[in-house]
């Protein structure tokens, strides 16, 4: 069982039978003889999304929801509220509503391999790898002179997801994307 000082970001534990995960963790050691570490989190309910602030003791111990975590692979969208996935080792297929999922969106295409995570039965949400490539639809073209700076400019990739990336990309190119904040690599 999991306890305050395994915290970490993205850690998944379970109070009162629902599945959190980490946002972020704050620690705060008071200055008084004896008192206890406190530890300040944002948790995200896997199930409803919900954002909730908690202040944890030091030495509170966690169980760990009993996730299932299966190869899946990204079928089809259907009426862009439903999107279908397809258990790679039983051929089972999940409908998964875009609330449960709309953050990983934006790095999926249709036949992507991609790890479903289940929570009693059904897909909670997905993991997708820390770097994903996608191609450049839209973006402006660049200037002569304005890539002396730093300058960025905003490019949508062909999930519909926009980035800042340099002014020298242009559309049709490969880009590695970092799925953690959504933030240009480099050109694949």
């Amino acid at each position: 069982m999991p306890s305050t000082a395994d915290f970490k970001r993205g850690m998944r534990i379970a109070i009162d039978g629902d599945p959190f995960a980490i946002v972020s963790i704050q620690t705060q050691t008071p200055s008084a003889r004896g008192a206890a570490t406190l530890y300040k989190t944002k948790l995200r309910n896997l199930r409803t999304k919900q954002l909730l602030s908690k202040t944890f003791k030091s030495g509170e111990r966690f169980e760990e929801p009993d996730f299932e975590i299966r190869p899946c692979q990204y079928l089809y969208e259907e009426s862009g509220e439903t999107y279908h996935f397809m258990d790679e080792e039983n051929f089972e297929q999940y409908s998964v509503a875009r609330d449960d999922i709309e953050s990983e969106l934006g790095y999926i295409l249709p036949s992507d391999k991609v790890r479903a995570v289940f929570f009693e039965g059904e897909i909670i949400g997905l993991e997708v790898p820390n770097t994903v490539e996608l191609r450049v639809t839209e973006t402006e073209p660049a200037v002569k002179g304005d890539t002396v700076n730093a300058v960025t400019k905003s490019a949508t990739l062909e999930t519909g997801l926009e980035v800042q990336v340099p002014m020298f990309v242009s559309e049709g190119d490969l880009l590695v994307i970092d799925t953690r904040d959504a933030r240009y690599v480099k050109r694949a």
